[in-house]
């Protein structure tokens, strides 16, 4: 049986040691989790409601506890892990609050109105739930409150690295009343995970990771006849177009570029700068990343803290060197200093170009990709130029505009103007193109893997 070996990325210290799942170990939890859920299906979402409120009472009680976790596994800023609990806490208030509401029976009229009909929203059972690294409670928070809430079980296979905090969330949620096996956590590697995927048991599948992964899930679940919600990769955009605010600008990329080290899915990553506002804005943007305090994750000042691991140390070294070998101009960073733990510091490419890996992939840690447009249609050209659609943004003074090259021209599913953020329980979440399908939060969430049943009453 292999092993799961958790390090800390500050310092390259191993941490715990976990023992993988056998196929029958990992059946008996889904078998466990499907019979926990022919008993939660039939209560009420009122009933279901006081659960998730106690889960999120529980969470804030252990936020300290479970910031120093993901501190510890995965190199998150001790003041950001807390920040993550926190969303994770009013993530399950508002599934609580809004669920009953978003997942209440409708009445509508069929047969030229002459007749009744009910539309109820059904659960259909055990999700599987993939998660990754870079946000080691939020990633397996925003399907576990929905699914709940909507009636179904959830199975999470959290990435190897932050195996202690998908059994520290499992711990947790049982701590706050939640009925035993209807949240369980697997330690499987990518074979097993797929045989889950094919198991009878498992209705329907959601994964947050790469494009490459999710193709590969994606095909599988459907190769099985099961829906699946897929988040996946991209290379966000942010327009700094020729009237935008110069200050609000600068700062607020270079936060969206060092939000959680860098490593978020939905964060500022390719900065698009107009012809008429190019100098003064790469001369600011890069004196500010030149700024940021890299460090110890623990310490309250430090802004910059390790990648998660040796691999994605790795990965921004081949990526950053392959961009300049191409053509790209260093203009600051690049050069990691050698010594304990992944610290790669925060860097500025410029002159960036179709073929690059700074201009097409995904480079997650705190490497800016600057690309010269030649005014506002031409940088609204080059945003989309891209095989992924999962956020972006825009800075201009004139929201109008800004609005309508969101709504019009964007092809992402979220976009930020004049800001930065990640994540909201109020809006939905999610892509187009390479960076997947389906949404999350917002009331969408809760019906993905509902089954919208029709009822036909006879008058």
């Amino acid at each position: 049986m292999t092993q799961i070996q958790t390090r800390n990325p500050a310092t390259g210290e191993p941490l715990e040691t976990y023992e993988t799942m056998s196929e029958s170990e990992v059946f008996a939890k889904i078998e466990a989790a499907h019979a926990a859920f022919l008993d939660w299906r039939t209560k009420s979402h009122d009933e279901r409601a006081p659960y998730l409120r106690k889960i999120a009472e529980v969470l804030r009680a252990n936020a300290d506890r479970f910031a120093e976790l993901m501190t510890r596994e995965m190199g998150k800023l001790i003041k950001d892990g807390k920040t993550e609990v926190e969303i994770c806490a009013r993530i399950f208030e508002y599934t609580a609050d809004h669920g009953p509401k978003e997942l209440a029976d409708q009445e509508r009229q069929h047969s030229g109105g002459r007749k009744r009909g009910i539309v109820t929203f059904s659960p259909i059972g055990v999700i599987y739930s993939v998660q990754p690294w870079n946000f080691p409670v939020y990633q397996p928070v925003r399907v576990l409150a929905a699914n709940l809430m909507a009636g179904n079980a959830v199975i999470l296979k959290h990435a190897s690295i932050c195996t202690g905090s998908g059994l520290l969330l499992r711990d947790l949620c049982l701590e706050a009343g939640l009925p035993k096996d209807l949240f369980e956590v697997i330690l499987v590697g990518h074979d097993l995970s797929d045989k889950v995927i094919e198991h009878k048991l498992i209705r329907a599948v959601t994964m947050t990771g790469s494009d490459g992964a999710g193709s590969h899930i994606g095909e599988l679940a459907s190769k099985n006849l099961k829906k699946t919600v897929l988040e996946l990769g991209s290379n966000d955009a942010y327009l700094v177009l020729e009237d935008a605010d110069i200050d609000l600008a600068v700062e607020t990329c270079a936060q969206g570029r060092l939000y959680n080290n860098g490593e978020t899915c939905v964060s500022a990553k390719r900065f698009v700068v107009t012809e008429a506002v190019y100098d003064d804005f790469v001369a600011a943007f890069v004196a500010r990343m030149q700024r940021a305090k890299m460090g110890d994750p623990t310490a309250e000042d430090t802004e910059l803290g390790p990648v998660s691991s040796q691999e994605q140390f790795d990965t921004l070294v081949e990526q950053v060197g392959k961009s300049v070998e191409q053509g790209a101009t260093l203009l600051c960073g690049g050069d990691p200093e050698e010594g304990e733990g992944y610290y790669y510091p925060a860097t500025v490419l410029a002159d960036c170009k179709p073929g690059m890996p700074a201009y097409d992939d995904e480079l997650f840690g705190p490497v800016a990709s600057i690309i010269r447009a030649k005014d506002d249609e031409d940088a609204m050209r080059i945003a989309n130029d891209s095989r992924y659609g999962l956020g972006g943004g825009i800075f201009t003074r004139d929201e109008d505009k800004a609005i309508r090259l969101a709504r019009d021209h964007f092809d992402t599913g979220m976009v930020r103007i004049n800001s930065f953020g990640a994540a909201d329980p109020n809006m939905p979440f999610g892509g187009v193109k390479d960076s997947g399908y389906g949404r999350e939060h917002g009331g969408f969430g809760m019906k993905e893997f509902v089954n919208a049943k029709a009822i036909f009453l006879p008058s």
